[in-house]
């Protein structure tokens, strides 16, 4: 058949190019294919055996995130290649609650207009945070949609699938009145609560990406840039090494609203705030944009970007373990007595 000018093409969606692209990503995608993954990307569909896995009882558990806003601050500054490392984060964080090991991880990236230059970016980034949380990208989805998309936009979605114990699940069931509560550090906002933040750094402050921020060392446009955390590793080796009786992601809805979801009946939570660090882009967030301590509380991890909940007679093996696993942990609240005549399951901040 004689080929001709394409209609598809002319359209907005290249299929050369698309195909350009798998090429182009190939090795980057097959150097996180780790003992299990049966074949290569360009199938219709990526196999992952799971006899390999030594769990007496297997579970499942899967999880799918986005990004969220920060996108556009990767737009902005013209740098796709941390991304990735979020979108891989935020699913395998989720996952890891629950005491699974990842697995495997698929990608969805539509756009207007496929970039080789910055999709090849954003792969990267994917890839280097699937190895951060030792599992395979096997797949992905590319969509060009010019329809629905404005030139230059793109938007990014993850899909993780991990394997746990029945018996070694982690769901909040074992937390007890007196059990602590010890917080691991984040590495800046991570990836939640970015339309506030481009709200009043951008809408109501004016400021640009390119602007240096004395309190943050750096431009705006590299703190709001920061990669989530992948706690995967830290916490695949406390969980085998200690009883671990709560795990919370601290991400949107911040302590208020993620605290209570892992809470049984009957017990509630005591924070000490100042019993940690908080960064200075939370300071500067609500200072600048005048924004209540509740909120922050309930919208930013405010420095905390995982919580762990643990037996008292544990905390100080527990400290030193996560402190070797090159983690910042500190120990910010208990579990205690939910208020008479209530169900529990509230989160109390205490002031300094």
């Amino acid at each position: 058949m004689t080929q001709s000018t394409s209609k598809y093409a002319e359209a907005g969606v290249d299929i050369d190019k698309g195909n350009l692209f798998v090429s182009r990503i190939k090795d980057i995608v097959a150097d996180t294919h780790r003992r299990g993954v049966l074949n290569d990307i360009g199938g219709f569909s990526g196999l992952y055996a799971i006899g390999n896995e030594d769990v007496k009882d297997p579970v499942l558990i899967a999880s799918t995130d986005g990004v969220g806003t920060k996108l556009n601050i990767a737009k902005l500054c013209n740098k796709h290649d941390t991304i990735g490392i979020d979108l891989v984060a935020m699913c395998v964080n989720d996952v890891i609650v629950s005491g699974a090991k990842p697995l495997l991880f698929l990608d969805y990236f539509s756009t207007s207009k496929l970039d080789l230059e910055v999709a090849t970016e954003i792969v990267t980034g994917i890839a280097a945070g699937c190895k951060l949380a030792q599992c395979s990208l096997i797949g992905g989805e590319t969509a060009e949609m010019p329809g629905l998309y404005q030139s230059g936009d793109y938007d990014l979605a993850g899909f993780v699938v991990g394997i746990g114990d029945r018996n070694s699940i982690i769901d909040g069931s074992d937390i007890r009145v007196g059990d602590k509560i010890i917080g691991l550090a984040s590495s800046g906002l991570h990836s939640n609560g970015y339309s506030l933040v481009r709200k009043v750094f951008f809408d109501d402050l004016g400021m640009k990406v390119d602007d240096y921020v004395e309190e943050f060392g750096c431009t705006l446009g590299e703190e709001l840039l920061r990669p989530t955390r992948i706690y995967v590793d830290s916490l695949t080796n406390l969980i085998r090494r200690y009883p671990v009786n709560g795990l919370i992601h601290n991400t949107g809805g911040g302590f208020i609203d993620n605290i209570p979801r892992i809470l049984p009946t009957g017990c509630d939570v005591h924070l000490q705030a100042g019993s940690w660090p908080v960064l200075p882009v939370f300071a500067y967030l609500e200072e600048q944009g005048k924004i209540a301590s509740e909120e922050m509380y309930r919208t930013f991890n405010m420095g905390i970007g995982m919580l762990a909940i643990v037996g008292a007679d544990q905390v100080d093996d527990i400290l030193h373990q996560l402190k070797a696993l090159g983690e910042q942990p500190y120990l910010i609240g208990e579990v205690v007595a939910a208020a008479k005549d209530t169900e529990g399951k509230n989160v109390v901040i205490h002031e300094a």
